[in-house]
């Protein structure tokens, strides 16, 4: 057994592998104090992601550990603070935002909006200041999800202040027409109203923004690499073949665009029984592994196909709002983590091909 003392425990502290970090706490560079005085040992965690629902577990965790490495008790303090992190080339952040989100998918029909909610949802439980951006112009549907037809007031007449749902700073064409209304515009009228409402939107003071993308990789997804500065993306998937096959064009177009990819969520991932617990993997199984090792992106988690999801957001109330302590909203949560930790604290491609996309 190591002699208690500050090497020591630093080597302790970069041998420890938190399971959302992924990597030891020295490589992590989220170590803040080491110290041994007196015989009494202390170590200061500062987390760049948010974790109000994680800490007290991560400090119980690590003080076991080290008691185990070093047979000798610590006393672990665990914060954390969110910080702006590198976009794209040549763009600047947006004001008032630390970071922006995207929220894909390869095809319509995979839940990825009900996705996208809830992981906004998960980021503020965890203690985050978030907003959520419908980027679907032709069928936007988180008006819907967040329960609310409010129209945006402007201060001014030319700029919006976002609506406050649920604790979310939000803004959607959605907000802006009917329900019924279809949009009938051309491409470049969809992504001039995008860039209306990300820029002329009054967003107050944001740790991240999640953008909720509509299907596919066409002109809304060009905008948003060519002009939006995101900070990362995470692709939604189910297991079947027929979707994975759209998810990997997703996922290969944001590293063409040079946009870090956060990790794959596979949705609707099995079926359990409410009434006998019988577990139906429907829509096959293995998919989201399978095209995590293929692609080497992280696979940050599996959401059941379950009514209590789809019931809720038809609702106006998504599951991490409407049942914050179920076994659903605990998914959620994990998965937001995991999202927000890669980010914050590497695990993300850092060596992009040199591709330069055109309008053609």
């Amino acid at each position: 057994m190591p002699v208690l003392s500050e090497e020591s425990l630093r080597q302790a502290l970069a041998a420890y592998v938190d399971p959302v970090l992924g990597c030891g706490l020295i490589e992590a560079d989220v170590v803040r104090e080491v110290s041994v005085r007196n015989g009494r040992a202390q170590v200061g965690i500062e987390l760049g992601f948010p974790c109000d629902g994680y800490k007290n577990e991560f400090a119980a965790n690590l003080k076991a550990a080290l008691r185990k490495s070093l047979d000798a008790d610590v006393d672990v303090a665990v914060g954390w603070v969110v910080r702006s992190h590198a976009v794209q080339a040549k763009l600047a952040a947006l004001p008032n935002v630390k970071n922006i989100i995207a929220v894909a998918s390869g095809k319509g029909g995979v839940g990825k909006s009900t996705v996208a909610v809830n992981l906004a949802l998960a980021l503020r439980a965890e203690g985050a200041s978030v907003g959520v951006l419908d980027a679907d112009i032709y069928g936007p549907s988180q008006p819907r999800m967040l329960g609310t037809s409010e129209k945006p007031t402007s201060p001014d007449g030319k700029s919006m202040n976002p609506i406050e749902a649920l604790g979310l700073q939000a803004m959607s064409i959605g907000f802006l027409i009917d329900e019924d209304q279809p949009m009938v515009w051309r491409g470049p009228m969809a992504t001039q109203a995008l860039m209306q409402l990300l820029n002329e939107t009054h967003w107050k003071a944001l740790d991240y923004l999640v953008i909720d993308l509509p299907p596919g990789t066409g002109d809304i997804q060009l905008t948003l690499s060519q002009r939006i500065p995101v900070s990362g993306a995470v692709v939604v998937t189910t297991p079947q073949d027929i979707a994975l096959i759209d998810a990997k064009k997703g996922l290969q177009m944001f590293r063409k665009v040079e946009v870090p990819i956060l990790g794959l969520i596979e949705n609707m991932s099995f079926y359990c029984c409410p009434n006998c617990g019988h577990r139906a993997e429907i829509f096959g199984s293995g998919g989201g592994e399978r095209m995590s090792e293929q692609f080497d992106v992280a696979l940050l988690g599996r959401i059941p196909l379950d009514a209590r999801i789809r019931a809720q957001a038809d609702g106006g109330k998504p599951t991490v709002a409407a049942d914050p302590e179920s076994d659903l909203a605990k998914i959620y949560r994990d998965i937001a983590r995991r999202a927000a930790a890669r980010l914050a604290h590497g695990g993300l491609e850092s060596d992009f091909p040199d591709i330069q996309v055109s309008d053609d």
